[in-house]
């Protein structure tokens, strides 16, 4: 006689509906909750596979819906009033704030670099004030993620710390723009290749140094000749200042960032060096004043805006319920008349 297969009194789970329905668990999840932004044919396929299965919603986890606050966080580590003038924070925020106004949450920004900043979100997220927090900007063992980490909400990172790598991060590839535009100043010619970092304390900053490093190491090319600044304006054009001091007969310069490369290029205006028929430059970001330098700057374009939509996308997958993956984003060089 055969054995006797007995049907399983056990309940159906959540992971079983969204099999059935053939989508994702996050998106079972939000038709079971009644949130938005749910196409009408997953809807369908979920609700249609609740009934078939019988699955009852949990209690618990639907009182955990509800007590969602409708509200996101992007806390930058900085607490300079002339943030805003920084083309690439304007950018970013302009991303985030597309993908937020196609949802029903509200955005707070906190500057959180000062002690006072970082109470603010503390307090915030204490609260329980957001569903989740958004962290840039972060440098060496920046004590936001700490204070992130600990509140228990989602937590996405735009860009990497270098004293660790977060679990949910949305970065660019800052190593492989900066080769490639050392790549093409070797490529036209450069052997006397300088550099003006962005902060040595930000992934970003070391990210794009080693890339200038690399190129030269790989061509057998000198990488002494070196200035350190901020990734702003004026740090570029003290750096430059330095470099043309200190090394005379350079003929190239990679700059970490596009605000510093305008710094560089009014010295050498004022130097008397034809850019780029003297000494080319290169810069990164591709932000919109690229276009408006004298000459037309060529630089790395990273997608700024994209960063910013990416980050908030995924922090809202992270929300509804989802396990969505780290995500870096290409870079690309865009040659115009400096270099």
């Amino acid at each position: 006689m055969g054995a006797v297969l007995k049907m399983s009194n056990r309940p159906p789970t959540l992971d079983e509906v969204a099999q059935r329905a053939g989508v994702s668990t996050g998106t079972a999840s939000r038709v079971i909750n009644n949130a938005q932004h749910v196409s009408k044919k997953a809807r369908q396929a979920v609700e249609r596979a609740v009934e078939e299965l019988g699955y009852v919603p949990n209690v618990a986890g639907r009182s955990l819906a509800s007590q969602r606050r409708g509200a996101v966080v992007l806390a930058i580590s900085s607490d300079d009033p002339a943030l805003f003038a920084n083309l690439f924070f304007a950018e970013v925020i302009t991303g985030v704030n597309a993908v937020i106004e196609e949802t029903d949450l509200q955005l707070m920004l906190v500057l959180a670099a000062s002690e006072r900043g970082r109470d603010r979100l503390a307090r915030i997220l204490q609260s329980r004030s957001a569903d989740g927090v958004m962290l840039l900007a972060l440098r060496e063992n920046d004590p936001l993620s700490k204070l992130a980490d600990e509140s228990g909400v989602p937590v996405v990172h735009g860009g990497r710390s270098l004293d660790r790598t977060p679990q949910w991060y949305v970065d660019a590839d800052n190593r492989g723009g900066a080769r490639q535009a050392v790549e093409h100043l070797i490529g036209v010619g450069r052997q006397r290749i300088a550099t003006i970092t962005g902060q040595l304390d930000l992934h970003v900053g070391v990210n794009r140094y080693l890339g200038y490093r690399e190129a030269l190491a790989l061509a057998g090319l000198s990488d002494a000749r070196v200035a350190h600044g901020d990734f702003g304006e004026a740090s570029g054009a003290a750096g430059m200042t330095r470099l043309l001091d200190e090394h005379p007969d350079l003929d190239a310069v990679f700059v970490a960032s596009d605000a510093m490369a305008a710094g560089a290029l009014r010295v050498l205006h004022e130097r008397g060096r034809a850019v780029p028929e003297d000494i080319a430059v290169v810069g990164f970001n591709d932000v919109v004043t690229a276009q408006h330098t004298q000459p037309r700057l060529t630089t790395v374009h990273q997608p700024i805006e994209a960063l910013g939509r990416e980050m908030t996308r995924m922090l809202v997958r992270l929300i509804n319920g989802e396990r969505p993956t780290p995500l870096i984003l290409p870079t690309e060089l865009v040659i115009r008349d400096s270099a």
